[in-house]
């Protein structure tokens, strides 16, 4: 028999794993080249780096364990009878979510810091009457703003794997 926490499972495993994938081609997305020709791309910043390895981590993580929620929910059952499959999920689904949470601490930490960096910088080279930098600034800014827009879901991601934390801490048995 189907319980509405079995159906919550399956949900919340779905949204985790569609969130987690909608930050990836956000991320990797995100490029700008300045009339010069310079290009920076979200590989050059190594925070960037992380939030793409965060959110795949727990894309996988989600599709991995999208068959056994789909199993409980459709027949109410555990796939693995006894303990194990509750503890793996008590662990598994914890440290999974402390990844998601690292990731969405980097991807706003690194946008935020830059972009006043950069600003910075900028302001600093226009105080000594040089103000061919304002390409900079402008496509930097437009940068460091996608990069917390492709963070987003990732904090969405995170926040329906905290709520599988709380409803697996119940479910171990």
């Amino acid at each position: 028999m189907t319980t509405p926490r079995a159906i919550a499972i399956l949900v919340l495993r779905i949204f985790s794993m569609l969130l987690c994938a909608a930050s990836v081609p956000l991320m990797i997305t995100n490029s700008f080249t300045l009339s010069g020709g310079e290009k920076t791309k979200y590989s050059d910043i190594r925070g960037y780096r992380y939030v793409v390895s965060a959110a795949m981590g727990g894309f996988l993580y989600s599709l991995i364990q999208l068959p056994f929620a789909m199993y409980y929910a459709f027949t109410g059952k555990k796939v693995i009878k006894g303990r194990f499959l509750g503890m793996l999920d008590f662990y598994a689904d914890k440290m999974i979510t402390f990844y998601l949470a690292s990731g969405l601490g980097v991807g706003f930490g690194v946008s935020s810091e830059l972009k006043r960096f950069i600003n910075g910088f900028v302001d600093t080279i226009e105080t000594s009457g040089i103000d061919t930098f304002e390409e900079l600034r402008t496509e930097s800014k437009k940068f460091f703003d996608r990069g917390t827009l492709a963070t987003t879901p990732l904090l969405a991601g995170f926040t329906t794997m905290a709520v599988l934390t709380i409803i697996t801490s119940f479910h171990r048995k």
